[in-house]
């Protein structure tokens, strides 16, 4: 196992300092890698812990596949009280019943639900999405976010989402961060 890292290639892409910011900024810069090639885009701030050892990409993948969409993404399942600390992702049903997505909110003040899909930013790109990251502009904020550019996408293209099994960590923050050194604690 200490030599896995031995079978993979690395790619470092230097993010520019030239003002640009958000979440966005990996895909518009790793556009000529990435090249016609499907990707994950993985934010570093959330953790998805799995007991069976099973792996929540390898999932979405397979779900995106089984779906015959061109773009998946994983969502963790919380209470509705909650979903005001989240960007929430709305759904549609597709013909035969899969979840897909309508919209992306973020952080709802009122959410009355019992439950809400959390956008956990583990997403399954195809390259046709780079095109929506490309003509991003700034949000109000300043941010160029990835939800816009692929909430954009998901208006013209089945986009499919996909509830992670695995337990999911908000390490944003620190209780999500602590509650995760926890968990990995006692496993």
């Amino acid at each position: 196992m200490a030599d896995l890292h031995l079978r993979a290639e690395f790619t470092f892409i230097e993010q520019p300092r030239d003002g640009r910011y958000g979440t966005a900024l990996p895909a518009m810069l790793a556009a000529d890698f990435v090249g016609e090639d499907d990707f994950f885009l993985i934010a570093g701030d959330d953790l998805l812990f799995r007991a069976d050892g099973g792996s929540d990409l390898a999932d979405l993948a397979e779900a995106r596949d089984r779906a015959g969409v061109s773009a998946a993404l994983g969502a963790a399942v919380v209470p509705g009280a909650e979903a005001g600390r989240y960007g929430v992702l709305t759904t549609r049903q597709s013909g035969d019943g899969s979840p897909l997505l309508d919209a992306i909110a973020e952080k709802p003040a009122q959410f009355t639900a019992p439950e809400a899909y959390a956008n956990i930013s583990r997403s399954l790109l195809p390259a046709a999405v780079l095109p929506y990251f490309r003509s991003l502009r700034p949000a109000k904020n300043g941010e160029y976010q990835a939800t816009d550019a692929i909430g954009d996408y998901a208006k013209d293209h089945d986009t499919l989402i996909h509830p992670v099994r695995g337990r999911y960590f908000d390490c944003g923050n620190t209780n999500g961060w602590l509650a995760a050194n926890l968990a990995a604690f006692q496993s």
